[in-house]
């Protein structure tokens, strides 16, 4: 790709804001975490309430909170470096893990308590109700999507942000993610017993889990120029484990894809890489697949290269991890360091790169930036400190056609779906309900349009969604009022990610491509299906399943009324696209105008599998 220079950048976290909020501190200092016991998550009922927390007082919704002081320092940072910036053709992708899940979680115990919900808490508790914030800064964006990749959001949102630019569809994208700390989450992370009982000691044989942080974090991308910037993005690969929900492939195999996408994207060879920004969250699996992977992607010189577990020291930040992380270490590089590791024990065998114990002088000319998530996604970024001095090569640009468009599935098809993977009924009958509308979709559409067992590997799947899981996570928060954090739920928490319909449609019709949801606003359908064009004719996958998906149910219904926003309509269904030389070609054109004529607003016909169908059939795609 050609190489995206980071402009400007806007960030909040537990070690603080601005340049301090990613720091790794100066040369032979050693790593602190900000990682303490929370008096406030104890007093709730956790056994482990070890978190990191922004110092940010805010009332009203608290991801909206950071995410627009996140915005307000990216704003000014932009009216400093490019005045005028307001004149340019902005595009937004940012990335969301649980959006507004903290109010959510309260407006569901007021409903529960038979009182009436709020509008404006009720317009804050949707995925995209944080996205308000961008309400205030005028900024007239002509591309907004929202990823809902959970822990891998941001890392995806960036490459997004730099397919646009590459493409020549903004001058200028506004990239990166949030998310805040909830006892939702963290009740639901200690149920899988992923979280720490004190500090987290990533590719540690004595590392016991996870410790959750919050935060935001934005980056203004741009087109590489000679000036002084943060960093460039030379590289983006994205895919799927297609192998389990939670746990990731133990080889490490789809996240060693990923990585050697965004290699090859970049033009950089693995032997050129001297510093690796881990997703590390120093869990037991994650931690041993992530191993495995840097094994497989850099090979017998591995234990050259420096890898650097940021989420040891600011908390597992969940949609702004990836962006946190890769800032953090692109200003090590500009300074000529290679950042210390927190952490103490003996190091995990298969683990065979290299960990420093403080901050040593390094030159990293080229970064890996890796993340995992649930659903199997897994993305990585190629990022460099400077511009280097090579020729910048765009990818070849190739055709979206439309292959087949299925039928709406208004409710779940079990037989359907057993006949067309190796799933049984009763298992199916455990899934979330949007996660059965989307195999339903997919199913209904692949027993009329068959995919070869070849083209499998290349396919990937992107859901379009606006009610997003409100529905379980109902279902979740009911047991937690019920019973306490101790009485949370492991086996529904994962169905509580958005990302986990596409997941569980790659896994069922092994999918290795690009698997995640969508959803900025009323239009999601549409934006996955714009994404999913961008994707294809960049190169990123072969083909796409895009479903519109509506999980509606009694809490959508009374939420989306209190917030006055369109009820979507209840079903899933699938279109199938790739850059054969069959189909219906597809241009975009007509979309990009649609969603921004249509940003804040409510579409003319319902919500969903109705406005993929009426885009489709309309020939306006």
């Amino acid at each position: 790709m050609k190489p995206v220079a980071i402009l400007a950048c806007g960030v909040v976290s537990p070690l603080g804001e601005g340049a301090a909020a990613f720091s790794v501190g100066e040369l032979g200092a050693r790593a602190e975490t900000r990682v303490a016991h929370d008096p406030a998550l104890a007093a709730a009922g956790l056994r482990r309430p070890n978190v990191a927390r922004v110092s940010l007082e805010a009332s009203g919704d608290r991801a909206r909170a950071l995410l627009e002081r996140a915005l307000s320092l990216l704003v000014a940072d932009l009216e400093r470096v490019r005045p005028g910036f307001r004149r340019l053709r902005i595009g937004i992708a940012l990335g969301t893990s649980s959006g507004g899940l903290g109010t959510l979680t309260e407006l569901l115990a007021e409903r529960a308590a038979g009182r009436a919900l709020d509008p404006e808490r009720a317009r804050n508790s949707s995925y995209f109700g944080p996205l308000s914030a961008l309400d205030h800064f005028k900024l007239d964006p002509v591309r907004v999507t929202q990823v809902l990749a959970a822990c891998a959001s941001s890392t995806v949102a960036m490459g997004v942000a730099s397919r646009w630019l590459e493409a020549d569809l903004c001058d200028l994208v506004i990239a990166g993610g949030y998310d805040a700390l909830t006892l939702f989450a963290a009740a639901g992370f200690e149920a899988l017993g992923a979280t720490t009982r004190s500090a987290p000691q990533p590719f540690r044989k004595g590392r016991d889990g996870l410790a959750l942080g919050e935060g935001a974090a934005l980056v203004a991308l741009v087109p590489s120029h000679e000036g002084p910037v943060l960093g460039h993005v030379l590289g983006f690969g994205v895919g799927c484990d297609a192998t389990h929900v939670t746990a990731p492939d133990r080889t490490g195999a789809g996240l060693a894809r990923a990585a050697r996408a965004a290699l090859a994207d970049a033009h950089v060879e693995p032997a050129q890489i001297d510093l690796i920004s881990a997703h590390a969250t120093a869990t037991p699996f994650n931690d041993s697949a992530e191993a495995h992977a840097i094994a497989a992607i850099i090979g017998p010189t591995a234990e050259r290269v420096a890898v650097h577990p940021f989420k040891a020291i600011i908390g597992h930040t969940l949609g702004a991890g990836g962006t946190l992380e890769t800032l953090a270490a692109l200003s090590a590089a500009s300074r000529g360091l290679l950042p210390g590791a927190f952490g103490e024990g003996e190091i995990e065998s298969e683990f065979s790169a290299h960990l420093c114990t403080q901050n040593m002088p390094g030159n990293a000319a080229q970064i890996l930036k890796l993340s995992m998530a649930f659903g199997g996604v897994n993305a990585a970024l190629v990022v460099a400190p400077q511009l280097p001095r090579r020729p910048a090569r765009a990818r070849a640009r190739h055709r979206a056609r439309l292959r087949a468009l299925g039928e709406p599935q208004l409710v779940s098809d079990l037989p359907l779906i057993a006949r067309q993977t190796a799933l049984a009924e009763l298992d199916l009958e455990r899934f979330d309900r949007p996660s059965l509308l989307a195999l339903s979709a997919a199913a209904n559409l692949l027993e009329r349009q068959p995919l070869a067992a070849g083209a499998r590997h290349g396919c990937g799947v992107l859901v379009g969604t606006m009610s997003a899981s409100l529905e379980v996570n109902e279902l979740f928060a009911a047991r937690l009022r019920e019973r306490g954090p101790r009485g949370a739920e492991p086996r529904r928490f994962p169905a509580t990610s958005p990302n986990l319909p596409a997941g569980r449609t790659a896994i069922a019709f092994g999918l290795q491509g690009p698997a995640f949801s969508v959803g900025a606003s009323a239009l999601a359908a549409l934006e996955a299906l714009l994404l999913a064009i961008e994707l294809l004719e960049a190169g990123d996958a072969e083909s796409l399943l895009v479903v519109a998906l509506e999980d509606v149910g009694p809490v959508v219904r009374d939420v989306f009324a209190a917030a006055g926003l369109p009820q979507p309509e209840p079903g899933a269904i699938a279109a199938l696209l790739d850059t054969g030389d069959a189909g219906m070609p597809l241009e975009p054109d007509s979309l990009v105008s649609r969603l921004r004529e249509g940003w804040g607003q409510a579409p003319e016909v319902a919500p969903g599998w109705p406005l993929l169908k009426q885009a489709l059939r309309s020939g306006r795609a």
